[in-house]
């Protein structure tokens, strides 16, 4: 990992380079051009997935041209801005960092969707209708598109976000920024995984500083808010943000937010191209392309999206016949953690109101008409609090940016680190006195064997079948594919397919990268499809 640190810093930064000739850079130093060549290739990755697998060639290519520009122009120069005393905050965070992402992923979408989206796109590139195999593909985060272009050789163990937390380091001792080093300790949990999580609260507390501090690139600054958004459309709060500062804060020209909604068109052809709407999982509006899901398949997953809101304890007809009232009050009496989380969300967000008003700042009043918008809109989709967890993040910095200094930051970040590293170390400690935290139960002690190589799980354990046109693996005795040759197919859509009638199949029999469809099953295919489930039954039997 310390190599693969090694390797893809000066690459994104030579990119970077590439990307401030053409925007303009809206931070400088190592942090801001490492962060523009982020933006830059993950682009320029989702616009090569529409043709080409994001192979071993892609990969070489991007890092190649990346090195060039960072010793053509002596970016390497930028680093000795940087004070002994820097030098050793920045070398012990690293380690930290490094260490903490050692460990084995253990939230469960890394098994069921991150690591599925990587494996497809370096094999085949974007697929079309890749949602009518497994829905949750569907979603093809532009993150995924950007670990992807370096999951060959320069980052083969998918820790892409523990080098963005390095480099978020180098950025708050560039801005002095220290109230955000009480960050990392929480996004460490994040760190095992190419979770979008991490990012998406990393650009946008960045993007907030620039903005907090007066930043007047406004070109810069909505691209980078829109590259937020389609890295996890959750962040819709921030460009609205970059929007209003333009118009109301900087008075700027409106062509000077055009390259931030081209990222935009580029996230809803990318979403229709897989999923056949231009927002996952929304389906609206309806654009007639004979990729579509099923209508049944959106069902079930709209209904599974209603429960998550209430962390699975109701079922979909319990929660269906509540009241309003009920609605509300069950939300926030979930048993466990949740609704701890949830009361928390709510009180945070009437603080922060009340300080806008006490403030009459036009920037804090632009921020919280921001969140206010992004907070209605995940209460009335789904209101899973991973879906507002960044609103702490946002709110605690507005609130405390000038009460942490250098030296409590500090205190605060070495503290909590250690407390971070425990958990890791020692994971029954959440299982015993934090049940409720559901990634807790799938944590896995520390291994002597991380120090050399990162922790990951092999399964590789599957059978084959065919229903139609389609040949297909399924995971034995395991509901996530995360090894299993591709195509493969969690054995839980295989039986919403095929309870709603319908399977996918291959728009080419020929050619993968053309997509899927669903079609009706035919008599023969319905027995093909019992035979299908009887065998995965008999190896649940099997194994007991």
């Amino acid at each position: 990992m310390f190599l693969s640190t090694i390797i893809l810093i000066p690459t994104l930064m030579g990119w970077g380079k590439i990307i401030h000739s053409v925007l303009g850079p809206y931070t400088g130093g190592v942090a801001g051009h490492a962060f523009s060549g982020i933006l830059g290739l993950s682009i320029i990755f989702t616009i090569l997935s529409f043709f080409i697998p994001l192979n071993f060639y892609v990969e070489v290519s991007a890092i190649c041209m990346g090195l060039l520009f960072f010793f053509r122009d002596h970016l390497y120069k930028k680093f000795h801005a940087f004070s002994k005393k820097d030098c050793i905050i920045i070398v012990t965070a690293s380690i930290i960092i490094v260490f903490c992402s050692s460990f084995y992923p253990f939230v469960l979408d890394h098994y069921g969707y991150y690591v599925p989206s990587i494996r497809w796109l370096t094999e085949y590139g974007m697929v079309k209708g890749i949602s009518n195999l497994d829905i949750t593909l569907g979603q093809m985060s532009v993150w995924h598109i950007f670990q992807a272009g370096f999951s060959h050789f320069s980052d083969p163990f998918l820790r892409i976000n523990s080098i963005v937390l390095i480099v978020y380091i180098l950025y708050i001792i560039e801005e002095k920024s220290w109230i955000q080093l009480c960050f990392i300790p929480v996004l460490l949990l994040f760190s095992q995984s190419p979770s979008p999580d991490l990012p998406v609260i990393v650009f946008s507390l960045i993007i907030l500083n620039e903005i907090m501090k007066g930043n007047t690139s406004a070109s810069s600054l909505f691209v980078f808010s829109s590259f937020v958004f389609i890295i996890k459309p959750t962040m819709v709060w921030l460009p609205i943000l970059g929007f209003l500062y333009s118009f109301c804060i900087i008075k700027s020209r409106f062509n000077s937010v055009l390259p931030g909604f081209a990222v935009i068109l580029l996230f809803f052809i990318k979403n229709i191209y897989t999923f056949g709407y231009p927002i996952f999982p929304v389906a609206f509006p309806n654009l007639e392309v004979h990729w579509q899901p099923n209508p049944e398949i959106l069902k079930i997953s709209s209904r599974f999206a209603i429960q998550k809101t209430y962390d699975m304890q109701y079922s979909y007809e319990e929660i269906r016949n509540f009241s309003f009232t009920d609605y509300i009050k069950n939300w926030y009496l979930l048993d466990g953690i949740k609704s701890k989380i949830n009361i928390l969300f709510i009180v945070s967000i009437l603080i922060f109101i009340v300080f806008t008003i006490i403030k009459k700042n036009r920037t804090i009043t632009l921020i919280c008409i921001s969140l206010i918008i992004k907070s209605i809109a995940v209460l009335l989709f789904s209101a899973q609090y991973r879906f507002f967890i960044d609103v702490f993040f946002v709110i605690f910095f507005v609130l405390l940016a000038s009460f942490f200094n250098r030296q409590k930051s500090l205190i605060v970040f070495f503290a909590l680190s250690t407390i971070i590293i425990s958990f890791l170390m020692i994971p029954d400690i959440l299982k015993t006195y934090l049940p409720s935290f559901r990634p807790g139960s799938f944590m896995s002690k520390y291994e002597l064997k991380q120090l050399y190589k990162p922790s990951t799980y092999h399964y590789h354990n599957f059978n084959s079948y065919k229903i139609g046109n389609l040949k297909f693996n399924v995971s034995k005795n395991y509901p996530y594919n995360f090894d299993t040759p591709l195509p493969a197919i969690s054995e839980s859509y295989i039986y919403s397919n095929i309870k709603a009638g319908i399977f996918p199949q291959l728009a080419d029999e020929k050619n993968v990268h053309q997509g899927f469809i669903w079609k009706k099953l035919t008599p023969e295919q319905k027995a093909e499809a019992e035979k299908v489930i009887y065998s995965i039954k008999k190896t649940y039997q099997q194994n007991r």
